[in-house]
């Protein structure tokens, strides 16, 4: 990057301090929420379809959606900024990959992902910086490569920071973000928004998209 990349060590330095609680508070999520398993089963399929490749989830927390993706016959390795983060995962599932590292410069040869999982990571990108995230996985994706992002959709106003419970985060419109990837070079496939569910504050977006 060629600016100050602060707000990347104030985002590892938040998910170090709460790891092991988010790690309890996330590890049975997807128990309760059917569309988000529908959402991921067919980028799951999708990525199948495509051959027997890696998929990466990017911001991978304590790992219990990468597991999750291996379940669903997915070569799924993760990588996350917080190094606590990745011990746990590590501890965790021994058996399955992790490692630190930043979505914005991965260390990873280009065309050589055939799915990337971004759910609930790129939320504390400033906006400014989003374009280049967007060229980053396309570059380390296959030209038959799809992409999966989980975010907070801003129920029709324009992207803002909200107060997020471990450090600031954003709310996108959908059709922004869809946008966005198109510039980079992504085709949607599709699209699921979710109302909040108790204890929830607001709208789940799920874009699925493919390279070109």
């Amino acid at each position: 990057m060629t600016e100050p990349s602060s707000y990347l060590g104030a985002t590892a330095d938040a998910y170090d301090a709460v790891a092991v609680l988010y790690a309890d508070f996330v590890r049975d999520s997807l128990d309760e929420l059917p569309l988000d398993r529908a959402v991921l089963a067919a980028f799951a399929e999708l990525a199948r379809s495509a051959g027997a490749g890696p998929v990466a989830e990017l911001g991978c927390g304590p790992g219990y959606m990468t597991a999750h993706l291996r379940d669903l016959g997915l070569d799924a390795f993760g990588i996350d900024l917080s190094p606590v983060m990745i011990d746990l995962a590590r501890q965790t599932y021994p058996g399955l990959r992790f490692d630190v590292g930043s979505m914005d410069a991965l260390d990873l040869a280009d065309d050589t992902l055939h799915g990337i999982v971004s759910w609930y990571s790129v939320i504390h990108t400033p906006p400014r910086h989003i374009p280049s995230y967007f060229s980053e996985f396309q570059r380390v994706l296959a030209p038959d490569g799809h992409l999966l992002l989980a975010f907070f959709e801003s129920e029709g106003e324009p992207v803002g920071a909200f107060d997020h419970k471990v450090v600031t985060a954003y709310r996108w419109p959908v059709d922004e973000l869809a946008e966005l990837a198109g510039k980079a070079g992504f085709t949607e496939v599709g699209r699921m928004l979710r109302e909040p569910r108790e204890g929830e504050r607001f709208r789940r977006g799920h874009l699925l998209m493919r390279m070109g």
